[in-house]
Parts: C-alpha cells; sequence; structure tokens
C-alpha cells in the first residue's frame, strides 16, 4: 500500500530523495526483490501431442 504523498503523486523514481529513501518498499510504490513475480517458467516439449 503505497501511503508516502510523493509516490502517490509521481511515483518514487522521479522523488529527489529517492537513491537514499530507506522506505521507498514500506511506503513507497517499489516493491522489495522477494516480492517481484517470477518470470514463467518455458514449457517443456515433452508432453507435445503427436
Amino acid at each position: 500500500m503505497t501511503l508516502c504523498p510523493v509516490a502517490l503523486a509521481v511515483g518514487c523514481k522521479k522523488c529527489p530523495a529517492f537513491s537514499f529513501c530507506p522506505l521507498k518498499t514500506v511506503i513507497g510504490d517499489q516493491l522489495k526483490e522477494t516480492d517481484k513475480p517470477t518470470p514463467p517458467k518455458p514449457q517443456s516439449n515433452r508432453h507435445r501431442e503427436r
């Protein structure tokens, strides 16, 4: 949930304090490394219909 007024108005990336802000993943709009979605794994060709 975004609580930071700057993040609500223009987003964390445009904030002048972005490079050193310790709360950009807590109250800002940036995702933590563990919260980022992982890319889908490619389907193997093993189960293809013939």
